[in-house]
């Protein structure tokens, strides 16, 4: 038996939060460090986490990924909103803080996209 769509939508919300993050990670956590004074201690993490190097590097893919996950996830929420709940009142609950809990997720997600999206591409533009 598959999962209910509203437990789908849950997951996919939590699917475009990690690849926001990862977003976030590559470009609004370097440039905040260095901007508070911390090259140190960010050059002290690439160190213990050499993967940020990449992610820093391939800042396009990452944004592509998570912007094609943050896609899939607003549109299953969209398509899912007016789906029926069960009609057991223990169920229905549930659905309903899910579906909630979905939005708020889906909501921080899309968020950590566009505050990495202004650190990686806007803001260097500005800058120049």
């Amino acid at each position: 038996m598959s999962k209910p769509p509203f437990a789908r939508n849950a997951g996919l919300a939590a699917g475009a939060l990690l690849a926001s993050s990862a977003t976030l990670v590559c470009c609004v956590l370097p440039a905040v460090f260095v901007a508070i004074g911390a090259g140190a201690a960010l050059a002290g993490l690439v160190t213990a986490i050499p993967q940020l190097i990449w992610l820093s590097e391939h800042k396009p893919l990452v944004f592509i990924s998570a912007g094609a996950l943050l896609a899939i996830s607003g549109i299953a929420l969209w398509v899912g909103r007016l789906a029926p709940c069960p009609a057991d009142p223990k169920l229905a609950r549930s659905c309903q803080r899910l579906r909630r809990l979905s939005v708020v997720v889906y909501s921080i997600a899309l968020a950590a996209f566009m505050l990495g999206g202004a650190f990686a591409f806007l803001l260097p533009v500005l800058a120049q």
